[in-house]
């Protein structure tokens, strides 16, 4: 059956003559719950009758057709399959080529067509010349004339990894019995999400444009193609070089800055707006107006040549010669006919890998949407020679990426709370592989989103991923709303901070964000503070990163929302999945009667406890981490050696708990033969805590010395046995080996920094109580005109502003903070009372370096290599200066680190002097970057930020955003030369 006879409506959804399982629109009757136990397809053996007519057309359901084992269907079971998925198929075909709707994403449909090719090549008698497998592209609509195309439009076969790629590129070579060893130029080109054109030229002069329908009919567009700027009507060049007539074949696209303004127009006008480019571009070709297409902004590449006539009047030898792909490239250059700048010929199957891997890294990078990358045999001779089946030709192949779009259900609409107090919408999806990792979450932004974007809690939607890009809910499929209305339901934002209950409402009237007011207990902005405090410019509490401050303060952040996205034992005891180039992960069903685990108590709800902290109390707390997906790529090298390389390439959207400062539970080690020890071995870790005193020793855990013994192991002096397991000996002994616990060794560092924190200068004392608009140049101007925290404490606004850098909106905020916190019970009030009781705040630095950079401002920019950006910074305020956050005329210097950003060029336009890392040196060592002392330059010094600035790893970009303390980042040679500067 073809689409034109199956099809009475394509405007309408239908049930076609052999869909004769299908039972109704997908997940009619269901709400956005989720169960635990699976049903459906997931809860039946693959292959079966119940199996087959349970399917639904879901991508979810469209996944699982990949992994089905053909040997398990016999011909009766074969049919009913091919029937259903044939049915899915062409009503795929439909929505995508007639009504530039689809209802289905990519990888779906990609899934249906290879289980229809997979149960054709093992049913044969199921390969018949009306199946979908045959035809080339879909049917053309009736909207415009069917004209035949002057020479057959063929589609290309797909290829999803790199071991098919593979196989083709060998079966290419095979077949042309090509020397091994021998180059074979290749033309690689991207594959370009777009629509296929063929233009017809005669004489030089645009005669028709037509899609490429089912490749041998197509459409006439030709009033909407003469729109397109990049077409020529009339191509260019030496007339001798101009055939008589030409087809050239190519793509009809909309860039992405085209579409974000089409989208843009729609929305203003109260348009919905489109899902993608390649669906803007498909509408806008074929609109019955040309006027409305010329205002698209359409694009467009050629990609491939068809029949070439040059005619009586260009005899051989008179006009250029077209041998390869490459040439007919160049000639249309001479034409004026665009063709893509990214475009590369290749000599081996590393060049085309080297391909795959830079656009797959870059794939959000160019000007258009891109879903894989097309290889093409370059010599035209060889391509006649190699041929063609039935669809496509046997000298071309698309390799594709894992798809950048996915279609998934919107299962609910949470809400996350941020470390700023702002509550955000979150999509919560059924699991979806996209661009290379699972999506079962993204954010929405507000509620505001959602209405504009018209999504219910129900809804099938379009998800979007480009590379490391956050997921985009791009918005709902609407043609899946058909019969499952009842079903659906609007979002609605809480009033109720679902972190810790306070009642939501914007900072200020107008705003668009909704915010929770309850700064002091809200573990989302509680676990802000505490990365605040800890970093290089508070604290400096190295192993206190963000990773860190959330177990303590929100161990349940990413908490599954169902056990659909709990994968406890999934992967191993790595926890990862392993896929080979270019595959994807199996589906994840979770086992019957699988629960997720008890909700924990934080071990901080205030920065108050910070200074109370101890091993104990750390050694249950667990943290959720996502299962990755690692590819595993084996290769050859020039020793002829093979080499595994393993590389993360996405998340699966599963989840697990893991321990977050103890170890896992393991065996101890036995003791060699002679040993010493009782059991209670020398802690190596704990030798440091201990000689701290007994207070540290015992916050570190580095000794226990109640603990019983294990003659026989070594159970470390600061390990907790949480059971013992009966063991057997070569000599037929048995005995108990205890099995261990123990703190993990930045835990130690953690706790141990943690203590030195007590003594932190006053300046940073104040950073760290998070007070608004007081950031460390500030902080330390304040720190040294009082020198204690109960004297700025008692101080005024008046007193404050005295200072010289002290506005009075600095001023009124610090005098704001501690009169709070003298009130009865005040959250900032406990934390003075806790640090205070644990000597923090008694320290007041004293600065003896020279003041060489008084009077002086300078600006900062790029990475240097023995400065952090806190560093460089602090390296500038202890010598006098000021280190400004912008250039301007009253920029003194600017100090030029690699990768700089636009700060540099503001210098060299407003003529400011600019200096490597060498004269910044010398500039702090003299006053000057040559290095002679003196007054150095008049100027008049910029306005200081006093935001908070980031504290961030040595070498890092001076410029870069916020980073906070990272765990285990700085590398302490570059830590000692910063240090060394101050």
């Amino acid at each position: 059956m073809s689409i034109s006879a199956s099809a009475a409506s394509a405007s309408e959804p239908q049930q076609l003559a052999w869909d004769f399982d299908a039972a109704g629109p997908a997940d009619a009757g269901a709400g956005p719950a989720r169960a635990a136990v699976p049903t459906g397809a997931a809860a039946l053996p693959p292959g079966t009758v119940e199996w087959i007519a349970t399917l639904q057309p879901t991508d979810a359901d469209a996944m699982r057709l990949r992994t089905l084992d053909m040997d398990l269907l016999d011909a009766e079971r074969a049919a009913r399959l091919w029937a259903k998925v044939a049915a899915w198929v062409e009503s795929d075909q439909i929505a995508y080529y007639i009504d530039d709707a689809p209802v289905s994403s990519d990888a779906a449909y990609d899934a249906r067509m290879r289980c229809l090719e997979a149960l054709e090549a093992a049913f044969p008698a199921l390969d018949t010349p009306q199946s979908p497998t045959h035809r080339v592209g879909g049917t053309f609509s009736n909207e415009f004339a069917s004209v035949r195309h002057p020479s057959r439009m063929m589609s290309l076969d797909d290829v999803f990894s790199i071991e098919e790629l593979r196989d083709w590129y060998d079966g290419v070579r095979r077949d042309l019995d090509w020397p091994e060893g021998r180059p074979l130029p290749m033309s690689c080109e991207v594959k370009i999400d777009g629509l296929a054109l063929n233009l017809i030229y005669r004489n030089g002069v645009l005669e028709q444009g037509l899609t490429r329908g089912d490749g041998v009919t197509g459409e006439d567009i030709t009033l909407n193609v003469r729109t397109i700027a990049s077409i020529p009507r009339n191509l260019g060049g030496d007339a001798g070089d101009v055939p008589e007539f030409v087809e050239i074949r190519g793509e009809v696209f909309m860039r992405w800055d085209d579409f974000a303004t089409l989208n843009a127009e729609n929305e203003d006008a109260g348009r919905a707006p489109f899902a993608n480019p390649r669906n803007a571009a498909a509408g806008s070709l074929r609109q019955k107006d040309p006027r409305i297409t010329a205002t698209r902004r359409l694009s467009f590449y050629a990609h491939g040549i068809g029949r070439l006539d040059w005619g009586a009047g260009h005899p051989a030898g008179t006009h250029d010669e077209v041998a390869d792909q490459s040439q007919a490239y160049g000639l249309y250059a001479k034409w004026g006919v665009p063709v893509s700048p990214h475009n590369r010929t290749v000599d081996d199957f590393d060049g085309i890998l080297a391909m795959i891997d830079y656009y797959g890294e870059h794939r959000g990078d160019i000007e258009h949407a891109l879903d894989g990358i097309v290889v093409k045999v370059d010599d035209l001779a060889l391509q006649r020679s190699l041929g063609a089946t039935s669809r496509a030709p046997r000298w071309a192949v698309a390799y594709k990426y894992p798809p950048e779009e996915a279609n998934t259900e919107l299962l609910d609409i949470t809400v996350q709370v941020g470390r700023t107090g702002r509550v955000t919408p979150v999509a919560i999806l059924k699991p979806v592989h996209v661009a290379g990792s699972t999506v079962a979450r993204t954010t929405l932004h507000n509620p505001f989103e959602v209405k504009r974007k018209g999504i219910l809690i129900g809804d099938t939607v379009v998800v979007r991923k480009a590379g490391d890009v956050i997921p985009e809910l791009v918005g709902p499929v609407l043609e899946r709303r058909k019969g499952r209305e009842g079903t659906l339901r609007e979002f609605v934002m809480p009033e109720r901070c679902p972190s810790c209950g306070a009642g939501l409402a914007p900072a200020k009237e107008g705003d668009k964000d909704i915010r929770c007011p309850n700064v002091e207990r809200c573990p989302a902005q509680l676990t802000e503070r505490i990365i605040n405090l800890a970093s290089r410019k508070a604290f400096d509490i190295e192993h206190l990163g963000e990773q860190s401050a959330i177990a303590l303060t929100n161990p349940e952040e990413n908490r599954p929302d169902s056990v659909e996205q709990y994968a406890p034992h999934l992967g191993g005891t790595r926890h990862e999945v392993v896929v080979e180039p270019g595959g994807e992960p199996e589906p994840y069903e979770p086992a019957p009667g699988l629960e997720l685990p008890p909700v924990q108590t934080p071990v901080l709800d205030s920065e108050a406890g910070l200074f109370s902290l101890d091993v104990d109390r750390l050694r249950d707390v667990r943290v959720w981490r996502e299962i990755p997906i690692i590819e595993v790529r084996e290769s050859v090298g020039a020793d002829g050696r093979r080499k595994r390389t393993r590389k993360r390439i996405g998340g699966t959207g599963l989840w697990y708990q893991t321990e977050a400062f103890w170890t896992a539970p393991a065996p101890a080690k036995r003791l060699a033969a002679g040993g010493t020890t009782d059991g209670r071995g020398d802690a190596a870790a704990g030798e440091s805590a201990a000689a701290a005193g007994g207070d540290a020793a015992a916050r570190t855990g580095a000794a226990r010395p109640d603990a019983p013994a294990y003659p026989g192991y070594d159970v470390p002096a600061d390990a907790v046995v949480v059971r013992t397991e009966t063991k057997g000996s070569r000599s037929g002994e048995t005995g108990a080996q205890p099995i261990i616990i123990r703190p993990m060794e930045n835990t130690r560092k953690m706790l141990e920094e943690i203590d030195k924190a007590r003594h932190a200068d006053l300046w940073r004392v104040l950073v760290a109580l998070s007070i608004r608009r007081l950031g460390p140049p500030t902080a330390r101007l304040i720190a040294n005109a009082f020198g204690s925290l109960e004297a700025i404490a008692h101080a005024d606004a008046e007193a404050l502003s005295q200072i010289d850098g002290i506005g009075p909106e600095i001023a009124e905020s610090v005098v704001g903070w501690f009169a709070a916190a003298r009130e009865p019970g005040d959250w900032r009030g406990e934390i003075l009372e806790a640090w205070r009781a644990a000597g923090v705040g008694t320290t007041v630095e004293t600065n003896d370096l020279p003041q060489t950079l008084e009077g002086l401002t300078v600006v900062v920019t790029g990475s240097l290599e023995g400065y952090s950006r806190d560093s460089a910074k602090e390296a500038i305020l202890a010598r006098g200066g000021k280190a400004a956050g912008s250039v301007s005329r009253k920029t003194d210097y600017v100090v030029v680190g690699a990768n700089a950003g636009s700060k540099a060029a503001k210098a060299e336009q407003l003529g400011v002097p600019m200096l490597d890392e060498a004269g910044f040196v010398r500039l702090l060592e003299t006053g000057r970057p040559d290095g002679d002392p003196a007054d150095g330059p008049a100027g008049g010094s910029a306005e200081e930020a006093d935001g908070d600035a980031a504290g961030g790893p040595a070498g890092g970009a001076v410029d870069g955003p916020d980073a906070g303390a990272t765990e285990g980042t700085e590398h302490p040679d570059a830590a000692d030369a910063a240090d060394a500067a101050l």
